[in-house]
């Protein structure tokens, strides 16, 4: 079969090759899948260069979240079909025409849902909606986050919406304000002008904002720490391109600011299970009914994994970027 595999850790464009490669078998508790499409993540990319909390030993496959088709049961496993379309954000090595996963990890998909949306279900939208929970605010609380046009940004404003608080996005480009404005997202502020802190506080009404989520680093997460109320608290989600944090000590002291990490594979792998079935419940219902975008810019074949890489980090993007076998 055809698999992604990179040699050595670097440049997602420079270092992916598509080769082949034996079929996997399951062993016990895992199933095989036949893989339909599969998204490119950063964190996807970020693991191919050696920079990721997960290194693994090369020659390495990439690639983690999937929708496919089960191809085999491994010994054991009870509540799954041959045939039966399913989603998963755990199978490392998900760019390949077959991929092996833990069964216990597996989502069955309604039929209602198309394969574009099932491929992107479980990483995106469960980090944002454990990431919103996690920050424990109530109706008309506000929340800041830089990268608002992100996947991770547009998905926590969208969940957010519904559950009454309100959220700041922050965008580099002014472009991007209007972009989130076509799919109903407001309250947006681009910070490639020089007033867009007076901006911030015509939107708020100077409200105090509670929580702040940064994905870049640098110096923009010390722009959201900036933003916060005496108390507040930053967290610190990803590091699109600093993997250090430009933090004033002053707005931390004096603020009595609290700092944390985000890493949502933890969160999940603590979680109790009615609770990520209450989640994933919403996640698929809100899918279906369209009031969480799960928009696609394009389906790339699998021997076009280096162009697709490339263009998972050009502006202007507006929707996952996926893989085909």
């Amino acid at each position: 079969m055809r698999a992604v595999v990179h040699q050595q850790f670097g440049e997602p464009s420079e270092v992916l090759a598509v080769e082949e490669v034996d079929v996997p078998e399951p062993g016990r508790g895992e199933v095989r899948l036949r893989v339909l499409l599969s998204p490119i993540h950063n964190h996807d990319l970020w693991t191919v260069r050696g920079s990721y909390g997960f290194k693994p030993e090369l020659p390495a496959r990439a690639g983690t979240e999937v929708v496919g088709i089960v191809d085999a049961l491994g010994e054991g496993v009870e509540g799954l079909e041959v045939g039966q379309r399913v989603a998963t954000g755990g199978a490392f090595g998900a760019w390949a025409e077959y991929v092996v996963t833990k069964a216990g990890g597996l989502i069955p998909i309604p039929d209602d849902l198309s394969d574009e949306v099932a491929a992107q279900l479980v990483a995106m939208p469960f980090s944002a909606i454990t990431l919103l929970a996690s920050l424990d605010l109530g109706e008309g609380d506000w929340l800041v986050q830089n990268a608002a046009n992100g996947a991770v940004g547009r998905m926590v404003a969208q969940l957010a919406a519904a559950r009454g608080i309100r959220v700041l996005g922050l965008v580099r480009r002014s472009a991007a304000v209007e972009e989130l404005a076509e799919l109903g997202i407001g309250d947006v502020v681009a910070t490639d002008t020089d007033d867009w802190k007076q901006r911030v506080t015509e939107v708020t009404g100077g409200a105090p904002i509670k929580a702040g989520v940064d994905s870049v680093g640098g110096r923009p997460a010390g722009d959201v720490l900036a933003l916060l109320a005496d108390g507040g608290t930053l967290v610190i989600f990803g590091a699109m391109d600093s993997p250090r944090l430009d933090l004033s000590s002053g707005d931390v002291i004096f603020k009595e600011a609290v700092v944390r990490g985000f890493w949502a594979s933890k969160v999940i792998g603590s979680m109790p299970a009615q609770q990520r079935r209450a989640f994933f419940a919403e996640l698929v219902q809100r899918a279906g009914d369209g009031s969480l975008d799960l928009s696609v810019e394009k389906v790339y074949p699998l021997a076009e994994v280096r162009e697709a890489s490339a263009a998972n980090f050009r502006p202007g993007r507006r929707g996952k970027l996926l893989l085909r076998p």
